[in-house]
């Protein structure tokens, strides 16, 4: 089923006899679902852009290409910088807006300016009984009423099928740099993060790779703005790090390429294993990375976001046991749940939302077990 009208959708919607399988650009294969597919690739386009009021509304089947271009166009951007899934799940397609809200996909600078749900001003989205449902607005100033789009954003389309985004944007920064400490371990590299994080100089990046672009230990602190503001910063970050051979780099597009390779965790392309990200403390990050035991690891958001390549059917959680956070398993195979096991209370107040609005049980079911 491929609808090219919201209308269209909500009476697929309505008239389904059995379980949906929701997809947009078929990017995020993530957990486990049946059902015929609907597609909704045929709800696209950008439906109003305004570069002076930094605020964008496009249909969810619009591939982010799409957005991003015509962002960059007036020098603006998607400041939460959402992850390109593809290289690391080995699937094809185009990330789409749909696609970014529902899985609330966001990358490094998430420390900085916050998380897709963030930017997130309205949505409208088709409920699993076929009603058409709109939340919050197209302008800043009148997001009111119940906070559903928050609600929406990584509800996996567990909730409803969205058709409709419109989110805030940012202007992209006149420069950048990033200051790159090499061969620390990763107790060292959580510590300096944590000291350029909890400094002055407003940090928009801070990722740590054991295994670097020539396989050695690189730490990566990134800053954004103003060239002169960039340009003091970054040498009073060199400055705190002396003793670390601290290493300065300007250059636009090896910039980009690093934090890139951070984004969409290239070290683990074309890798076998199961791939888990384990959210927690960054002063706990070193302790997750010791007990993993894992062959690939990366950094991010100051050590607190921790990716590990394991070996097939590897139990990250059990590992885990007794630490604080909690761990997906994004990549992998067997019947271990994607996501981890809500406690009691929250599981019963997020079954009573998805009998709320999935009275049917027919949007993407198993998705998030």
């Amino acid at each position: 089923m491929r609808p090219e009208t919201e209308a269209e959708l909500a009476s697929m919607i309505e008239a389904a006899q059995g379980p949906l399988r929701v997809r947009g650009g078929g990017t995020r294969a993530v957990g486990r679902s049946a059902g015929e597919v609907l597609d909704v690739g045929g709800l696209s386009g950008i439906t109003l852009y305004d570069p002076g009021a930094l605020t964008m509304v496009a249909q969810a089947g619009t591939p982010l290409a799409e957005v991003e271009a015509a962002l960059a166009a007036e020098g603006q951007r998607l400041a939460f910088e959402p992850m390109d899934h593809r290289g690391l799940l080995g699937t094809s397609g185009a990330p789409t807006v749909g696609g970014m809200a529902a899985a609330n996909v966001s990358g490094s600078r998430r420390i900085s300016v916050g998380a897709c749900r963030d930017f997130m001003l309205g949505v409208r989205f088709v409920d699993g009984a076929g009603q058409i449902v709109r939340n919050g607005g197209r302008v800043m100033k009148n997001v009111t009423g119940y906070d559903l789009v928050k609600l929406m954003a990584g509800s996996w389309g567990t909730l409803g099928v969205l058709t409709e985004v419109a989110f805030k944007v940012l202007p992209r920064p006149a420069a950048s740099a990033t200051v790159l400490l090499p061969g620390l371990g990763n107790d060292a590299a959580v510590g300096a993060m944590s000291s350029a994080l909890g400094s002055p100089f407003d940090v928009t990046g801070a990722a740590h790779l054991p295994e670097g672009p020539d396989g050695a230990p690189l730490t990566l602190i990134r800053i954004e703005g103003f060239a002169e503001s960039v340009a003091y910063r970054a040498e009073r970050l060199h400055e705190m790090f002396a003793g670390h051979a601290p290493r300065v780099e300007r250059d636009p597009e090896r910039i980009d390429a690093l934090w890139r390779m951070v984004r969409d965790v290239e070290p683990f392309h074309g890798r076998a294993g199961d791939v888990w990200k384990v959210s927690c403390k960054p002063s706990d990050g070193p302790a997750v990375a010791e007990r993993l035991g894992a062959s690939g690891l990366l950094f991010d958001w100051g050590g607190g976001l921790v990716w590990a390549l394991l070996p097939e059917g590897t139990d990250a959680r059990a590992r885990l046991a007794g630490l604080g956070g909690h761990a997906t398993r994004v990549r992998g195979t067997g019947r271990l749940p994607t996501f981890q096991p809500e406690p009691a209370p929250v599981a019963a107040l997020s079954e009573g939302l998805r009998r709320r609005f999935d009275p049917r049980g027919i949007l993407n079911p198993g998705v998030m077990a």
